[in-house]
């Protein structure tokens, strides 16, 4: 008798004690930050993948993640080329703000000393306060002079080719430079294979992975395993390899128990070079039209986020402080930021953005569109005012333009004359936010510096400017420059 009821209060005991243990596991468990992985590809369109209309490649792991996460189908990026939006997405703030407006070559001189300036602080630098692990793999755009390097912006670890490989073709681990020549058949397995050891090694502490893919910007080749394997050549076929890489990520993070902490945003930096992988839009990365700066975006995270199609108007600068509130870090009260959060979204609930907050279309320094609400408005500009990289792909425009974007998704009738009103509100807002963000060869109230090597010498965006300028002012600009190694050419 008294056996047997020893061993009952032992058992309850036990119990109890288990019962405790699982509570306080479980209350561990809730209150762990959550990872994040941010996967940006390179001049991917709208319609590139399967789940936003591809119909010549299949991306089976993209689409699972925009089936059971938040796909956004009105999505903008800050700019229609690389380093501005990149500087967009890190920053929470238009590149004009940032003062990282222009398309960073290491190889041109007027751009080969100029960076995301040190003092922006980018959302790595966030996570960093909040003790993450942060990496880097794939591409940064930012500048390739030591204040400007990816170790100064935030991240503990580097891995891949940072620069576009028509500038050049290194490709790090680190500080050590591991292949001269980026071998570009690889390039899948080996951004995958690291990201998957990331995952692995640092799944014991919250971290922050920032997954720049170089493709599909060219040049690009596919792996032997994806030779053939899509109905659109070589391009269709790197992007399904990039999307089987994917796959090994969220199959790395169900492997470590953590898929349901990990938050996996997919996006791409500008559209494509071709519109027509931008369809139903028209445009294509380097201009102001949707094509160049609609893109896919998808939010997942696996028992966190109610699965929805999203047409909440949403861009780049979102992310800043949405990560920020997730991982429970202050916005820096020191500068002003272009997003909110879309946090409430999670849920199912609504985003606090006015229906008639304008979003502006800069091209460089060039503010060239003003979107508010349905309404867009193409603003009049001078050939001097397109930037080197457009002047084939865009025209001088001598009256402003109005598109209706519900209506009139390929911005191809203009209603300005029978909407004289809506031209004149539109064009009142660009030119207040031209004050404030600047115009070509105007800085603006609200600019902040652009990083520099030579704060003496003229930062001139435009190639034709800089040719024009006396070699006494390039001064270091010219006499220091050093282009890094060249690619390979063409045979």
């Amino acid at each position: 008798m008294i056996s047997t009821y020893l061993k009952s209060i032992f058992g309850a005991c036990l119990s109890l004690t288990l019962c405790a243990h699982a509570e306080e596991s479980n209350l561990k468990k809730s209150e762990k930050k959550p990872n994040v992985i941010f996967i940006l590809m390179d001049d991917m369109g709208y319609s590139d993948v399967s789940c936003y209309g591809a119909e010549k490649v299949s991306t089976p792991n993209i689409d699972r993640m925009a089936k059971e996460g938040l796909k956004f189908t009105h999505f903008h990026t800050a700019a229609s080329i690389c380093s501005p939006s990149r500087a967009a997405f890190l920053t929470g703030a238009y590149p004009q703000r940032a003062g990282l407006y222009m398309g960073i070559n290491p190889n041109r001189e007027p751009h080969w000393f100029l960076g995301l300036n040190p003092e922006e602080i980018t959302i790595a630098e966030q996570f960093k306060k909040q003790g993450y692990t942060t990496a880097l793999v794939g591409k940064w755009h930012l500048g390739m002079q030591e204040p400007f390097s990816y170790f100064n912006q935030g991240f503990d670890h580097y891995y891949g080719a940072p620069e576009n490989m028509g500038h050049s073709e290194l490709f790090r681990d680190g500080h050590e430079i591991v292949y001269e020549h980026t071998p570009l058949e690889k390039l899948n397995t080996l951004y995958t294979e690291r990201m998957v050891k990331h995952v692995r090694d640092f799944k014991d502490e919250p971290f922050f992975l920032y997954f720049a893919h170089n493709y599909p910007h060219t040049p690009y080749k596919s792996g032997p395993k994806f030779k053939g394997s899509s109905k659109d050549g070589v391009r269709g076929d790197i992007i399904q390899e990039a999307d089987w890489g994917i796959g090994e990520i969220l199959k790395a993070l169900e492997e470590n128990g953590i898929l349901e902490n990990t938050l996996v945003i997919f996006s791409s930096d500008n559209g494509p070079t071709s519109d027509k992988y931008s369809k139903p839009y028209s445009g294509t990365k380097f201009v102001s039209r949707e094509g160049g700066h609609r893109v896919p975006f998808i939010l997942y995270w696996k028992g966190q986020i109610q699965p929805a199609e999203s047409h909440a108007v949403v861009n780049a600068m979102d992310l800043f402080p949405t990560l920020t509130e997730l991982m429970g870090e202050a916005l820096p009260e020191d500068r002003v930021y272009d997003g909110l959060s879309l946090t409430p979204l999670f849920s199912g609930g609504e985003i606090s953005r006015p229906e008639k907050e304008p979003f502006f279309y800069y091209n460089c320094e060039n503010l060239q569109a003003v979107r508010v609400g349905e309404w867009k408005l193409h603003l009049p500009r001078e050939k001097k005012q397109i930037p080197f990289w457009a002047v084939k792909k865009q025209k001088p425009i001598k009256k402003a333009q109005l598109y209706n974007l519900v209506t009139d998704i390929s911005e191809s009738h203009d209603v300005a004359a029978e909407n004289p009103e809506l031209v004149v509100e539109l064009s009142a807002l660009a030119d207040a936010i031209r004050l404030k963000l600047g115009e070509f060869m105007q800085r603006g109230s609200e600019q902040r510096a652009t990083g520099t090597l030579f704060p003496e010498v003229p930062i001139l965006s435009n190639m034709p400017d800089w040719e024009r300028l006396p070699d006494e002012e390039k001064g270091r600009g010219k006499t220091e420059f050093a282009p890094l190694r060249h690619p390979r050419k063409k045979k």
